[in-house]
């Protein structure tokens, strides 16, 4: 017990020293490496930050300081604003048709091309002729022979009739011949029948057009045998022009433009590509369901475009830009203006040329670009754009870059594509900006 008592003593003292070793380092690298005047350091930055901009461009007033806030601002303006309204839609063909063989028969010709434009009537395909051709005559020479019968009956019946007015024969014999007369009159209208029904199935060995459109890909080729009706078409047939695209709208944006489409005004409607940059086609509203979807609280809708250049195509997903109604001569502020508070909605406006005051507003529906302003704003107001994070209520700025010195379209016409949303969409929509 002694001995290992004196053993271990060594080694706590060795390891004591150790890591008193350690710490001596350990502060001496510290004392080293620290970086001199990092206060001061970090205050410099500062002050160059409050001198620069993120690209280091001098922007003189922006950041720290105690002196006005620069701020970029712009003013409102008078206009007209389309009220568009915007869905998803899917192109729909007006008329699409399975092309398929009326008669049965071996596939001897095929006369198209795979997505070739066709009208009515053009001559697709071929059935091999020949056996209706042999019914045709069979039906023909049947009706012959019958008609020939009729003839004799006929003619039997101008004989009887003279004969019973000299008392030669019996009533019974002259009613008997007309009687066969009318007997073979209706067999030769069956024979008639029978021949129009073989014409008309020798009409339909050649398949032809039943709608203009383009032809889908062949599911048949020569030497196919095809039956009547058969669940195998030769090809589809789609109707490109006119075309339709169907849309859907929720409930709460139906107000405008059901008034519009009741009133027989032509809403026009935009179908701009999937990625909602360039303009494919423009049309008019055309139809509306007769009620609402209760699973998704929407409306459908179908609006129809010529498509002479056939930028669409069926089953094409584009979107639509339904333009509803346009506001004419309203207030319109830009969107980076404003704001969304505990209060409602708010712009910092400009109150003379060194100070701000807080406006609350009532907007309407936005572009994204810009906002009707309902209430709370003029014609010619100034608001702030940039820099609105440290502003208050009569703060005092130094407008660095005011957008009135640009010029504007005389009339306030919004320039380019607008998009507008109902009002409460818009607010969600910056609400969400905003967060």
């Amino acid at each position: 017990m002694v001995n290992h008592s004196m053993q271990s003593s060594p080694r706590k003292s060795r390891r004591w020293l150790i890591s008193l070793f350690v710490l001596l380092v350990v502060a001496v690298l510290c004392w080293k490496f620290w970086p001199a005047g990092a206060p001061h350091k970090a205050g410099a930055e500062k002050a160059a930050a409050g001198h620069t901009g993120r690209s280091g461009m001098m922007r003189p007033g922006f950041g720290g300081g105690t002196g006005p806030i620069p701020v970029r601002v712009a003013p409102a303006v008078t206009g007209d604003f389309p009220l568009y309204y915007k869905a998803l839609g899917t192109v729909t063909a007006l008329n699409t048709i399975n092309v398929r063989s009326r008669v049965a028969g071996e596939l001897v010709k095929i006369y198209f091309e795979e997505g070739q434009m066709v009208k009515a009537g053009d001559l697709l395909a071929e059935i091999d002729p020949r056996p209706y051709q042999n019914a045709l005559l069979q039906a023909e020479g049947t009706l012959l022979q019958n008609q020939a019968q009729l003839k004799n009956a006929q003619v039997d019946v101008e004989r009887y009739r003279g004969l019973f007015k000299e008392d030669s024969i019996a009533k019974q014999t002259l009613d008997t011949a007309e009687a066969l007369v009318g007997q073979y009159l209706g067999t030769v209208k069956t024979n008639q029948a029978a021949v129009n029904d073989a014409k008309l199935n020798l009409d339909f060995t050649k398949i032809r057009a039943p709608i203009a459109g383009r032809v889908g890909l062949r599911q048949l080729d020569v030497g196919n045998l095809v039956a009547a009706n058969d669940t195998t078409f030769l090809a589809v047939i789609t109707q490109t022009q006119p075309i339709s695209v169907a849309f859907t709208l929720p409930e709460n944006s139906l107000e405008t433009v059901l008034a519009r489409y009741r009133s027989g005004a032509k809403l026009p409607a935009e179908a701009w590509d999937r990625g909602d940059t360039k303009l494919q086609a423009t049309g008019v509203l055309q139809s509306l369901d007769n009620q609402i979807d209760v699973a998704t609280g929407t409306l459908k809708f179908k609006a129809r475009y010529e498509n002479r250049d056939q930028s669409l195509f069926p089953n094409q997903f584009v979107n639509v830009h339904l333009l509803a109604d346009t506001l004419k001569g309203v207030v319109l502020a830009p969107s980076a203006a404003i704001q969304f508070g505990n209060n409602g909605t708010f712009v910092y406006a400009m109150d003379g040329d060194k100070k701000v005051t807080i406006r609350q507003l009532k907007i309407g529906a936005s572009d994204g670009n810009n906002t009707v302003v309902t209430e709370g704003l003029v014609a010619g107001d100034r608001v702030v754009l940039e820099g609105t994070d440290r502003l208050k209520e009569g703060s005092e700025v130094e407008v660095v870059n005011d957008s009135q010195d640009v010029p504007t379209t005389p009339t306030g016409h919004l320039q380019g594509k607008s998009a507008a949303t109902a009002p409460d969409a818009a607010v969600t929509d910056k609400a969400k900006k905003g967060a």
